[in-house]
């Protein structure tokens, strides 16, 4: 398939990433970025992150080899038979959430999150958030270490590690899911549907200052966060078959 020979690869700065970069490129060539029908990213699931974000002014889906760590993101890493798996691989689409943060200056700051949006909080003392979903209040007020809103795409990375649900890539909802909830006592969340529009105020901005992050995009001193998803933005994620996302997402329930 012509996808599978038109290949702009991309690597992170690891010494293992680039050795791969060297490698492949070698074997298969390298495509200007712009002209790629297919790329492959050589990393974690960080640098695929960055990828996914740094390309999405190109119309081709990404690859991931793991060169990294966990690589949930990622395919396993081979030099042989490249092309083969790319034109047998299956493609998933996801879309990512789109973060408006102000500030205690009044600056507003957007960015968009293919994992999760955090709030988080910033100094010794616990936040205290009110939480609203589609301009109606659902809790007044939560005191915790902080709250995310997670895609399914990133539910089993910081969403889980909160004891948040692991959502299947089908199932068109969103997971809220609060850090070290004190009051409501032990309260980790609520599942929402995909068009959810939700907002997290910090009702002590002064005396409890607070930070959100964007899949690490940081942004300090935030008195509000609005989340929702984005379907103006569609990401295109290629695995082989038999290990994409929906598998993968079932297998870590099970681990």
């Amino acid at each position: 398939m012509p996808r599978a020979k038109n290949i702009a690869f991309l690597a992170s700065e690891t010494p293992e990433a680039q050795t791969a970069l060297t490698r492949l490129t070698g074997r298969y060539g390298q495509t200007p970025l712009e002209e790629a029908a297919i790329i492959v990213a050589l990393g974690g699931d960080g640098f695929m992150l960055q990828t996914l974000h740094g390309t999405m002014h190109v119309d081709a889906p990404v690859y991931g080899m793991n060169r990294g760590t966990v690589g949930f993101l990622m395919n396993d890493y081979r030099e042989t038979g490249l092309t083969g798996r790319l034109a047998r691989a299956e493609e998933a689409a996801i879309n990512p959430l789109k973060m408006v943060a102000t500030r205690m200056n009044g600056e507003i700051v957007e960015a968009l999150a293919i994992n999760e949006v955090s709030l988080l909080r910033a100094g010794a003392q616990a936040a205290r958030l009110r939480i609203s979903v589609d301009d109606r209040v659902r809790m007044e007020e939560l005191v915790c270490d902080g709250a995310l809103v997670a895609t399914p795409a990133g539910s089993t990375a910081y969403n889980y590690s909160a004891h948040g649900p692991i959502l299947p890539i089908g199932s068109e909802v969103l997971a809220l899911t609060a850090m070290s909830a004190f009051r409501p006592r032990r309260w980790r969340g609520a599942l929402l549907p995909k068009s959810a529009r939700v907002r997290l105020d910090v009702l002590t901005p002064g005396k409890r200052p607070m930070m959100a992050e964007a899949d690490g995009q940081s942004v300090r001193d935030v008195v509000s966060v609005e989340v929702a998803s984005e379907p103006a933005v569609r990401h295109r994620l290629l695995f082989d078959p038999g290990h994409g996302l929906e598998e993968r997402l079932l297998r870590e329930q099970f681990t």
